[in-house]
């Protein structure tokens, strides 16, 4: 246990750097065509970089228990945010308070980066140990609902990103 010398309390974070388009402890996550780094874990905050190839994209999910933030490093980003449709671009954060839905998608021609950061950290890291190279999506979305991420079915959808056209 670390403790801060100022007012002595316990410290969950270690302190350092972690290196662009590396993780902690060189740990990388692929999951359906992302590459995710892991950039920062405690008890109060999840960080995670990812690299996101043209045509990648989350669909629209919920964290119940978490809010989640986006900052694009470089490119730009769809969003499904709370049934709308929205475009975050280098340099802007992006709020998605817990409970609202929210997807992301790479619909340009070029590789988008971003960080990505949750408070509390809850169970996604446990949840991108589990998805670790899964290649089926029914089964990413069994695994996220038992770790606190529900993914909408498409016909709870305001719209879909990929064709702009009303949900079901």
């Amino acid at each position: 246990m670390k403790l801060s010398p100022p007012n002595l309390i316990q410290v969950q974070l270690d302190p350092g750097i972690t290196k662009a388009e590396t993780g902690i402890d060189d740990v990388v996550w692929r999951i359906l065509g992302h590459t995710y780094y892991l950039k920062a874990e405690s008890a109060s905050a999840f960080a995670f970089e990812t690299i996101d190839p043209p045509g990648t994209y989350v669909p629209p999910h919920v964290h119940p228990t978490q809010d989640e933030f986006i900052y694009v490093l470089e490119n730009r980003l769809d969003l499904y945010l709370d049934g709308q449709h929205h475009v975050a671009l280098k340099g802007d954060t992006v709020r998605m308070p817990a409970g609202i839905p929210h997807g992301y998608y790479n619909i340009s021609d070029a590789t988008t980066r971003a960080i990505f950061w949750v408070a509390p950290g809850r169970r996604l890291r446990e949840l991108f140990d589990v998805l670790h190279d899964m290649t089926d999506p029914a089964q990413v979305v069994a695994e996220s609902a038992k770790r606190e991420v529900m993914f909408l079915k498409p016909e709870e959808y305001a719209f879909d990103m990929l064709t702009q056209k009303p949900g079901a």
